[in-house]
């Protein structure tokens, strides 16, 4: 797991410029020419490099390339761009080169098919949908190369400090459900302590696309009632290939034997940032730094050319220890067992996960399509809270089987079912076990129908049946597009979302409830041009069914409080919550304007109010936001072999809980804010080769303004129980931090890739 600390930038960096130096002052040939289509029209942005190296750059107005190179002898020049076939041709670099020509052949255009992308946006290798890629999202400065850290650069989502997981338009993180291929992975994040955010179990590396959908998602997926990030992992990889790394934060290696048919991965890692936080400033104390190690192991088979068989195995282990202020006793209303531990306290964690998931997936003369998968997860944690232990086991099993009929190309039918088993059981110290035992068998049909180049219609509808709730739900959605005009369309998507009471109401046994239930009414705009793109999507979500505790009494603002039944606790939940969430979001990428320059711009605004859990009243939720804005921008520089990334990340302010005003007058309940958010991240990528090694030296700075951003307060009582006026800030574990590391592939790495 990585971790941002604090670090020497400008020795990193001079390391960095060294290295830059040295590559600089090789012999160097010059190389021109000019790259023309099969109308011997010139072909401008194309990128020309010599295979097999990082020598290229990028033709001009006027189709025109000129670069140098210390390559000699036999080698390849190779053009690319995205509405051109490659071209390449050899060459025999004796000295310097000029005249060379290369010729493009035009792609077949494209019928102007309407896709639907209300609520969605898809990061995936298929270049006519394309919004991200997953290298855009390892590039992202202030992601870290964490999957769903750099969907927090979308419409739709809250910049997250203290917390783990997706908050999207309104809803807190259990509504956020993320998949890979096709199946639910539970604990997506390393076990922490309450009040520091972990990375997501996820790298970019590992997956082809990356699909987020914040809203008006397929039949396919239930269970949350705002979004879901669907990942599916590589296919068969080009050729074999060896991965090394080092950085702040441990080391680690892979490799990848490719035969005719069929790959073998194998992988391993080991974290230990010990020495990473003896020089960083943190604002907690991390007594036993986190540290650890990982193994995978993933084999792909193609029986034949139109199936696919995945089958793949991680596991990983992680410990840490860390003195974090107690939540319950600074809130006089807990009652709990941790209350008499004193503040802060010690939070130790010891993580063990295991996950295994097999896909096959099997086309049958362009006609039928057939899904099936199966996966298993295990995560044990042994915490510490004080001296109290704290142990939970968390288990989910999983099938899916689905198939797919294309009658026309432009009608097919999705019919499919899944059937998951899972359950939490969680011990506190030598308290009764809180646990359940839950199955979700589910069945689901959508049909795709384009009846002309400008309609798109998709309805479809899902079967859920809760064996724990004994309950059954029929949830039917629509998504339809419309095209405007060549380069603009109209999308709309709605339909209902239910989702199980949250876990914590399950483990205490209340079987009484309902699902919670969500409507989502989904409108956008999207115009796209020349690599430069505009959507502006307007949506309105309506909660009902929501878990409101009744009566509630005093509101107690500790998220980790324990939820029991008599005789242990008071707390009796119902089904009478409800809310709304409503808001505009707009998205701006564009890749075109100036050489080398990619940037998007990224902004969001919501209005919400919600009525649940021990509320005393309807109100603006803690994890909310009114305004969200993100500036990514990424620039390659040629002669440098260097790529720069910066993102400006604002957020406005966030209600707090203020426990000295009346608790009768509702209308103050969560009415104060938070000071405004604000983040500046740089990321530094410098290619190299060393051989047959291609590297890339990396120096990522977090927060470089030094803002001492706050998610929330914490107040103090008295010994009498009443609350006083002295409060503590809810940080982030870091302020400014930097991030150094070295990344080794016998395969290049290719500028767009940065």
């Amino acid at each position: 797991m990585q971790q941002h600390i604090r670090f020497r930038f400008f020795k990193a960096f001079s390391l960095s410029a060294l290295l830059m130096a040295a590559g600089i002052a090789d012999a160097q040939y010059k190389l021109s020419g000019t790259v023309l289509d099969n109308k011997e029209r010139p072909v401008r942005n194309a990128s020309v490099y010599l295979d097999n190296t990082l020598d290229g750059s990028t033709t001009d107005s006027l189709g025109i390339f000129r670069f140098t190179t210390s390559e000699k002898g036999n080698q390849t020049i190779v053009a690319s761009e995205v509405s051109h076939e490659n071209a390449g041709m050899p060459l025999v670099i004796n000295g310097d080169m000029s005249g060379i020509v290369l010729h493009m052949k035009t792609k077949p255009r494209d019928l102007d098919v309407v896709v639907i992308t209300a609520g969605s946006f898809e990061a995936s290798n298929d270049k006519t949908k394309t919004v991200l890629k997953p290298l855009d999202i390892v590039t992202t400065a202030g992601a870290g190369a964490d999957v769903v850290k750099a969907m927090s650069m979308l419409p739709g989502t809250q910049q997250t400090g203290a917390d783990n997981g997706l908050f999207v338009r309104g809803g807190d993180a259990s509504e956020a459900a993320i998949v890979v291929d096709e199946m639910v992975v539970q604990n997506a994040f390393f076990s922490g302590p309450p009040g520091v955010s972990t990375r997501s179990r996820f790298g970019a590396f590992s997956y082809q696309g990356v699909a987020f959908s914040s809203g008006g998602y397929s039949a396919r997926y239930g269970q949350a009632l705002s979004s879901v990030l669907e990942l599916n992992t590589t296919d068969l990889p080009d050729k074999s290939n060896v991965n090394l790394g080092i950085n702040m934060g441990g080391v680690y290696a892979s490799g990848t034997k490719k035969w005719k048919n069929s790959a073998l991965d194998i992988g391993g890692g080991y974290n230990n940032t010990t020495p990473f936080f003896a020089l960083a400033t943190t604002t907690f104390k991390f007594y036993q730094p986190p540290s650890g190690g990982s193994g995978n192991v993933r084999y792909v088979w193609k029986p034949n050319k139109d199936g696919i068989l995945k089958a793949s195995f991680n596991a990983n282990y992680n410990q840490s220890g860390i003195e974090i202020a107690n939540p319950y006793s600074a809130n006089a209303t807990s009652g709990g067992p941790f209350d008499s531990l004193g503040d802060p306290v010690r939070f130790s964690t010891k993580d063990q996960y295991y996950y295994g998931n097999v896909s096959y997936k099997q086309s049958i003369k362009a006609k039928y399509y057939l899904y099936t998968a199966a996966s298993y997860s295990l995560d044990q944690t042994n915490n510490k809270f004080g001296y109290l232990p704290i142990n939970q086991t968390d288990q989910r099993t999983q099938f899916r089987i689905e198939g797919k009929d294309y009658f026309t190309s432009r009608l097919n039918l999705l019919v499919g079912t899944d059937v998951q088993d899972f359950g939490v059981n969680k011990k506190y110290s030598n308290y009764p076990a809180l646990k359940f035992e839950e199955a979700i068998i589910s069945g689901y049909t959508e049909l795709e129908w384009t009846p002309i180049n400008n309609i798109a219609l998709k309805p479809g509808v899902r079967y859920e049946h809760s064996v724990f709730l004994n309950r059954d739900k029929v949830a039917p959605r629509l998504s339809m597009a419309i095209k405007t005009s060549t380069h603009s369309q109209v999308s709309l998507a709605g339909g209902l979302f239910y989702q199980n009471p949250d876990y914590a109401y399950m483990q205490a046994g209340f079987k009484q409830l309902d699902m919670q239930q969500a409507t989502h009414y989904i409108a956008n705009w999207q115009y796209s041009k020349n690599d430069r793109l505009l959507r502006v999507e307007l949506y309105y979500k309506n909660y009902g069914n929501l878990i409101l505790e009744k009566p509630s009494g005093t509101y107690d603002p500790n998220s980790y409080r324990i939820i029991a039944p008599p005789p242990y606790g008071n707390v009796i939940p119902t089904n009478g919550g409800s809310g709304y969430a409503q808001g505009l979001e707009l998205f701006y990428r564009d890749k075109k304007s100036v050489k080398n320059l990619d940037y998007w711009i990224s902004y969001s605004y919501i209005d919400t109010k919600r009525d649940y859990s021990n509320y005393i009243s309807s109100a603006t939720p803690t994890f909310i936001a009114t305004h969200n804005l993100s500036l990514v921008t990424k620039y390659f520089v040629d002669k440098w072999h260097t790529n720069f990334s910066a993102t400006y990340s604002y957020a406005s302010g966030r209600p707090y809980y203020n426990p000295n005003y009346d608790p009768t007058d509702k209308s103050k309940f969560l009415s104060d804010r938070t000071p405004d958010y604000h983040n500046v991240a740089l990321t530094v990528a410098y290619l190299h080769s060393f051989g047959r090694w291609f590297t890339v030296f990396y120096i990522s700075l977090d927060n470089i303004t030094n803002q001492h951003n706050v998610f929330g307060y914490r107040y103090n009582y008295d010994n009498n129980g009443n609350p006083t006026e002295n409060k503590t800030a809810v940080v982030p574990a870091l302020y400014r931090s930097v991030f150094f590391g070295i990344n080794m592939s016998l395969t290049q790495f290719k500028k767009d890739e940065l």
